[in-house]
Order: structure tokens, then C-alpha cells, then sequence
């Protein structure tokens, strides 16, 4: 079955532009966008009453003003944190953003979104998936959406709730496994995402070869990166995605 036609751009802006705003805010996506990047790579993760929210730790203690975990968080106390001022002054009473607040968002922006599904010890990966696509394909279109994880279990589950035609999935990686194809296979994925500092040419020969996009995060040195391009490397998650600029490739 075939993929939406994702035009992936060369560059994502990693958690939102994390080099310049709180990680996984409303800010960070919005400097993003005033910054020209098309799209983000943002993580999500559920409260303990189900509530998706846009998060990266399994805790808030490093970027909130608070020191609970997600697990024992409720909507009502998430939302009194303050997930700006830990990074500067200009940024203090930023909130933490529901996944709904954060797609209504990227729709009034017109980005695209890849989306890591957080799974952390202890938590229900279906859970997750349950309450996250539902809502991720009523608010995106399939041309500006990936849904990415290391879990595969969760990737599985959300493979079953939406075809490769109207969800595209990305499997992460920080090597290239020797298992890797079956696990892209098994779940009818669309990408490969791997730590750019542990991918080999010969991993990313294998993945482009097998039809695979070959996604890489998370690269802030565009010159150490600059020879992977030629691998067949078709987007860079950065926290900073300006400073690619002048290191691009030939489109």
C-alpha cells in the first residue's frame, strides 16, 4: 500500500527550535516558524489522567518548575507549571501544551509534524497510541504527518488504528540494528530515524536501498554531518536548523 507524499524537508527543527526557545513549548514551535523551518519533531507523552501532552522526560523536574512525574500528574496541576523559565527570563509562565493545543497550532501554521511517541518505563504503550492518532489524523493531513518511536509495541498498535496511506511511521534507531528491516517491515514503515553519530554508510546504503527515508537526528555541526548527505540522508533534526545554512546539498 502506498505512503503519503511527504515532502520532507531538509531540515526539522528538533523538540522546536530548542537552540532558542523551551524544548516541546508552544514558543519553541512558533520561533520555529519565524525562523523558516517547515516542520518539527516534537515528543508525546500522557498525564496520569490521560491526557496528552507534549513532553519529552518520564519527570518535569528538567524543564518545569516542578519535580513530579508525568505518571502522577493530573491536567489541572501540569497546567499551573511554569515550562519556560527555566530557560530564560523572556520565556517565564510558558505552559506545558496538550498535544490538541499543539496541533491546532501546526494546522494555523500550516507545518508538518513528526511526532515521537515517548514511551517510558512503566507506561502503557496503547494507552498512548489510543489517545494520540485518533487525534493526530483529525487535525493533520497525511502529507504533513510521521509518527515516530523506538517502541515497537506502540508502533504495531498504531499501524493497526491507520493504513501506511493515511499515517506514515518512522522507526527510531540509534544504530542500525541487524534486526532492523524486519522491525521497518512489520509495522509497513515509512522511515528510518538514527542517531547521525552512529550511522555507518553501509546502514544507510542498506536503508535507502530497501525504499526506506533515511531521517537522522540529532546533528548541531553541519560541517562533522556534511559527508552523511551523501549517503542518501534525506532530513536532519536539529536544535538549531540555521546553522545548516550554507551546508546544505544540492537539491
Amino acid at each position: 500500500m502506498p505512503h503519503p507524499a511527504i515532502a520532507l524537508p531538509r531540515l526539522m527543527a528538533h523538540r522546536g527550535l530548542s537552540a532558542h526557545a523551551p524544548e516541546n513549548t508552544l514558543a519553541a514551535v512558533r520561533a520555529a516558524f519565524e525562523a523558516g523551518c517547515t516542520w518539527v519533531e516534537l515528543d508525546v507523552q500522557l498525564l496520569g489522567d490521560a491526557t496528552p501532552v507534549i513532553w519529552h522526560d518520564a519527570t518535569v523536574r528538567r524543564c518545569s518548575d516542578g519535580r513530579a512525574r508525568l505518571a502522577d500528574l493530573d491536567w489541572p496541576r501540569a497546567r499551573r507549571l511554569d515550562a519556560g523559565s527555566w530557560f530564560g527570563d523572556r520565556y517565564r509562565g510558558e505552559p506545558m501544551a496538550t498535544l490538541r493545543e499543539m496541533l491546532e497550532l501546526l494546522d494555523e501554521l500550516g507545518m508538518g509534524l513528526n511526532l515521537e511517541l515517548k514511551v517510558t518505563r512503566g507506561r502503557n504503550a496503547a494507552a498512548l497510541v489510543d489517545s494520540v492518532v485518533p487525534t493526530l489524523l483529525d487535525a493533520l493531513p497525511p502529507e504533513r504527518l510521521i509518527l515516530s518511536s523506538f517502541h515497537d509495541g506502540a508502533l504495531a498498535r498504531a499501524r493497526e488504528l491507520a493504513p501506511p496511506s493515511r499515517l506514515a511511521l518512522g522507526v527510531l534507531f540509534e544504530g542500525i540494528s541487524r534486526d532492523w528491516r524486519s522491525r521497518c517491515e512489520v509495522v509497513d514503515a515509512y522511515s528510518v530515524h538514527a542517531d547521525w553519530k552512529r550511522l555507518s554508510r553501509r546502514g544507510a546504503r542498506a536503508v535507502c536501498e530497501a525504499g526506506y527515508r533515511l531521517l537522522c537526528y540529532t546533528a548541531n555541526d553541519p560541517t562533522a554531518f556534511a559527508h552523511q548527505w551523501a549517503w542518501g540522508v534525506e532530513s536532519v533534526i536539529s536544535d538549531d536548523p540555521a546553522c545548516f545554512a550554507g551546508h546544505l546539498p544540492d537539491a
